[in-house]
């Protein structure tokens, strides 16, 4: 029998119903249809959904002790209402709740690790369907995919295929869902080499804003397949999908990360433009790198971090990076470590502040393709100006990354949703702080600030915006693409999957709605 937390809580609210709901199907296989629900009690929900869920569920009220460590965010800027959890045990688990939050004007919001950033998640008000218990990894006969339920994570699929002989693509931050930016493309280590975490897609078990389980791959419901490579987050939950794997290579990866003041900003980025004009080729190479505030070695301006990995040891790229010792870093730090070790190693690990909930992470970010020296500078000399005026602020950091794009450029543009394959770099301004309502005017400022700058330096491109890097009111030609097809194709695909738009908390293809 389902586990029930704070089933008979005091003072449980009800759920505002939804403006538009799914009509009531003709048939009512568990009698829970009622036509007169528009204010459905908490209680009443959970006694419900406890009938219609697995043995391995769990259902948690807002005075359950697990209820806040399973509704905190990493995003705390304009968070969703969560009203009721239900952490799934299986994956038919899913089907089950949406369809009963469907058919009762509920409304409901997939998650796993709770890192996405974009605002319009704080338009959400209902029931948090988790899928974080939702972990196993199979590896297929022949070595070439996966199977990975939907509340897999980057460390732990790292991990696991590492210790068997393999490695896929995933994001760079360890504590992050494998789908959260799988579903918007997911850039990533392994991106020079195999593509986004979307090109590398081959079947997705999905279900649809009614409650439908389907499979969606080249074979099935083709139509989707394209929209959920780089616009999944508005069509359906993911339960399940396969996965391209790969043997591991190289057992050794390198790393060195060096601390420049910044008075070397300007060479530095000239080095680096150096270094990115092997991005088309799929080579072992990628960097990234910060503006941030480190006392320890400059007490007067931010200091600037820069990483490198290489897939192989020290021996066979120290000569490359010889021009970065010689620019003068006041520290470095350098290490040869398997895959798996670099992600805490380059301060992306589980335990390291990138993947800390609870704080306001107002973002700004632009996609480029080579570094402007000139802009680099202004950026930097603003988020001095920023932090001297707004004190409180402080945490804020610049992220810059180049990852290569070998593995990028080499898919068809047309060939998904995702649909900024020529961003060879992401940047990206992220104004962090505790939730302070009278610093949140001053953090929106300096975000879109830091865009229009980077947008100026490149006056014959337009503006870019990484769906999972952003924070969600950018234009949406910015976010799904210029060419007027893409938005064309991607709104009826909404309408004939999505059509009352459920799926809308995730930078929304559809904002007009209740």
């Amino acid at each position: 029998m389902v586990r029930f937390h704070s089933l008979i809580a005091c003072g449980l609210a009800a759920l505002p119903s939804l403006a538009a709901a799914l009509p009531r199907p003709s048939s009512c296989p568990d009698g829970l249809c009622l036509q007169t629900r528009a204010n459905i009690a908490m209680s009443q929900v959970q006694r419900e959904l406890g009938a219609l869920i697995s043995s391995d569920a769990h259902i948690y009220g807002p005075n359950d002790p697990s209820f806040q460590n399973l509704t905190q965010r990493y995003q705390a800027y304009m968070p969703p209402k969560i009203q009721l959890v239900v952490q799934v045990g299986e994956e038919k688990d899913v089907s089950a709740v949406i369809s009963y939050a469907s058919r009762n004007s509920v409304e409901f919001y997939v998650v796993n690790r709770g890192h996405g950033l974009p605002v319009s998640q704080g338009t959400f008000n209902g029931i948090q369907v988790d899928v974080g218990l939702l972990r196993n990894i199979t590896i297929k006969k022949d070595g070439k995919t996966g199977l990975f339920q939907g509340g897999t994570f980057d460390q732990q699929v790292i991990d696991y295929l590492w210790d068997r002989g393999y490695v896929t693509t995933t994001g760079s931050c360890a504590c992050v869902g494998m789908l959260g930016p799988g579903l918007g493309g997911g850039h990533g280590r392994m991106q020079n080499k195999h593509g986004l975490i979307s090109d590398n897609l081959v079947q997705i078990n999905a279900v649809l804003a009614n409650g439908t389980a389907i499979t969606v791959s080249q074979n099935s419901h083709s139509d989707l397949f394209w929209a959920m490579q780089g616009a999944g987050h508005n069509f359906a939950a993911v339960t399940s999908f396969e996965l391209k794997i790969y043997p591991r290579g190289p057992d050794t990866w390198y790393h060195k990360t060096y601390i420049f003041k910044q008075d070397k900003l300007e060479k530095l980025f000239a080095l680096l433009n150096e270094v990115d004009k092997e991005k088309f080729k799929p080579t072992h190479m990628l960097n990234f790198g910060f503006y941030f505030w480190n006392q320890a070695f400059d007490t007067k301006n931010p200091v600037i971090q820069w990483d490198f990995t290489y897939i192989g040891p020290k021996r066979d790229v120290a000569a490359k990076l010889k021009p970065f010792d010689d620019l003068g870093p006041v520290n470095a730090t350098e290490a040869d470590l398997p895959y798996p070790e670099i992600l805490p190693a380059t301060g992306t690990g589980l335990d390291d502040p990138l993947c800390a909930k609870g704080l306001n992470h107002v973002v700004g970010t632009a996609g480029v393709q080579s570094y402007n020296v000139t802009t680099q500078r202004q950026i930097f000399d603003h988020f001095v100006a920023k932090s001297a005026a707004y004190p409180g602020l402080a945490g804020t950091f610049v992220v810059m990354e180049s990852y290569g794009i070998g593995g990028v450029v080499e898919k068809d543009p047309a060939s998904s949703a995702f649909p900024m394959r020529d961003d060879y770099l992401l940047l990206q301004t992220s104004v962090n702080y505790a939730p302070n309502a009278t610093l949140d005017a001053a953090a929106v400022q300096w975000a879109r600030e830091s865009v229009d700058i980077w947008n100026r330096g490149q006056p014959t491109r337009k503006p870019t915006t990484y769906v999972n890097y952003g924070l969600g009111d950018e234009s949406l030609e910015s976010i799904y693409g210029y060419e007027p097809w893409r938005l064309e194709k991607l709104r009826k695909l909404k309408k004939a999957y999505d059509p009352y738009n459920k799926f809308r908390y995730y930078v929304p293809l559809i904002r007009d709605s209740a």
